[in-house]
C-alpha cells in the first residue's frame, strides 16, 4: 500500500473488476475520495457507496470500464484541458476527467464552463 489513498482505491477497484466482482470494501478512506466518488456517482460509474458503522470500512458498488488516479498530479490551465482530455480518455464525450479547482472537485468539462483550472485528480470511463 502506498500512501495515496485515492490511487489504493481506485486500484483496488479495478482489481475487483479484473476478479469479475462489482463491489469492493476499503478500510482506508479520506474526505477527498468520498468527494472523488460522488462526483463518480452523479455521472453513473459509481452505483453507491456507504460508510459501515461498526467496521468503518467503505463499501462501493461500481459499474465502470475502467477508473485510474493521475499522478503525479498535473497542474491544469484552460488552455491545456484539451490535451489532458486526449491523453487519459479514449474518446470525446466518453468518460470524466476529475480535476480540484479552488470551488472543490469537478469534472475537466465544468471546469472548462466556469473558467477554472486546477490539480488532475482522476479519471473514469
Amino acid at each position: 500500500m502506498s500512501h495515496d489513498i485515492i490511487s489504493d482505491a481506485l486500484n483496488n477497484m479495478m482489481n475487483a473488476k479484473r476478479a469479475r466482482k462489482n463491489s469492493v470494501s476499503l478500510n482506508r478512506h479520506s474526505k477527498l475520495l468520498i468527494q472523488v466518488l460522488e462526483v463518480a456517482k452523479k455521472y453513473h460509474y459509481i452505483e453507491s457507496f456507504r460508510m459501515d458503522e461498526k467496521t468503518k470500512a467503505l463499501e462501493i458498488v461500481f459499474s465502470l470500464n475502467e477508473c485510474r488516479a493521475i499522478k503525479p498530479r498535473f497542474d491544469a490551465q484552460i488552455k491545456d484541458f484539451e490535451k489532458y482530455t486526449r491523453r487519459y480518455l479514449p474518446s470525446r464525450d466518453f468518460g470524466i476527467v476529475i480535476v480540484s479547482t479552488s470551488r472543490g472537485l469537478m469534472t475537466l468539462a465544468e471546469a472548462e464552463e466556469k473558467n477554472l483550472g486546477g490539480c488532475l485528480i482522476a479519471y473514469f470511463y
